[in-house]
């Protein structure tokens, strides 16, 4: 990249700290990042779903008071707070999954993610726990079709919460790795590389909703990739819904300058060193946080056999200790209270946990 004095000052100070990560250093030290359950946090996940049975709780109002984890708590609130304050992601690894009805495994995964945040609905249908798997769908050929619901890469982009969740319950046959990077790292390189092109990303941009509008929204929403609040960075990103906005008439083609500010993100957010692969394995639970980190799925190969197909389940959060978003965020977050935020709400939504 350039880095001529010409080309100016970048919009803020570099990141600092250890959210502003490279992949390619971390994919040499997953032990800094995966984190297995001991037997005893199992136990104890195990006693708490047995209790939500019991006592037959909707899955969705589930509480932190109502999946006690005596020992596995006072760690996962650790790891919260590594997620909202440190390198922002972790990956526990170990929940049993296999041979259990998905209601255990739904509730299991709810009521750990108790322990990080408010469950927020995740599209139209009011889906606070949403299933990532094919359903035959293309979002090439149908713009208001969302590409978890496809075997198609996603590309990298960030979800509308503080934290995105994902438990793996089955794998695909091939491919459908998780990949993630940092956007703090981004913005690092391009503010010294190319600050003329990161200042346009301080300027916003028409995003496509995909048909899921709050009442009384345009069918997108405007807001800058990079959002600079009280002494945050905060990033909001998906290019192939920035792309699909300018079906609609009253929003402009993107410039030559905007298509290279995009380009040049994208192709950082591609590179193999600041990228971190990795492949899941059933039981793992990847948590993110959302604002200084995009997440990606390579495309794949599904098994034939119905019960064996690639399947996950997916938390948006709302974190209690979430740094505080500007209020141009509310256009896609409905708020920017925290621990109240994020989320998909229109008209005649409402929620509940699918577990079929």
């Amino acid at each position: 990249m350039n880095d001529s004095p010409a080309l100016g000052a970048p919009p803020r100070p570099l990141i600092d700290g250890p959210a502003a990560w490279m992949g390619a250093e971390l994919a040499r030290r997953p032990a800094e990042w995966t984190h297995p359950l001991t037997p005893t946090e199992i136990a104890e996940v195990e006693r708490a779903v047995a209790g939500v049975r019991e006592r037959g709780p909707d899955l969705g109002a589930i509480t932190r008071a109502d999946f006690p984890l005596p020992t596995l708590g006072r760690r996962l609130e650790a790891l919260r707070n590594e997620v909202i304050d440190g390198r922002g992601f972790v990956l526990i690894r170990g929940l049993p999954v296999g041979g259990r009805p998905l209601i255990d495994n739904a509730a299991a995964y709810l009521g750990i993610g108790t322990w990080f945040g408010h469950a927020r609905s995740q599209n139209a249908m009011g889906h606070v726990l949403g299933h990532v798997r094919d359903m035959g769908l293309s979002a090439e050929k149908d713009p208001n079709v969302r590409i978890y619901q496809t075997t198609e890469r996603q590309t990298f982009h960030t979800d509308s919460c503080d934290i995105v969740g994902l438990l793996c319950l089955k794998t695909a046959k091939s491919g459908g790795l998780s990949s993630i990077v940092s956007s703090m790292t981004i913005y690092n390189v391009m503010a010294t590389g190319r600050p003329d092109l990161v200042r346009r990303l301080f300027q916003p941009f028409a995003t496509d909703r995909r048909g899921e509008v709050p009442e009384g929204k345009k069918p997108y929403f405007e807001i800058p990739v990079f959002n600079d609040h009280a002494g945050f960075l905060s990033v909001i990103y998906a290019r192939r819904y920035i792309t699909s906005a300018r079906r609609f008439p009253d929003v402009p083609a993107l410039t030559p300058e905007d298509t290279e500010a995009l380009d040049a993100f994208d192709r950082l957010a591609n590179s193999a060193e600041l990228r971190l692969d990795m492949e899941f394995q059933p039981g793992d639970m990847q948590f993110l946080h959302n604002h200084t980190i995009l997440h990606d799925r390579t495309a794949y190969e599904d098994w034939p056999e119905p019960e064996d197909k690639r399947h996950l389940l997916r938390l948006w959060l709302a974190a209690p200790n979430a740094r505080p978003l500007p209020p141009v965020y509310a256009e896609r977050y409905g708020s920017v209270t925290v621990g109240d935020r994020g989320g998909i709400i229109c008209p005649g939504t409402r929620l509940y946990v699918p577990v079929a």
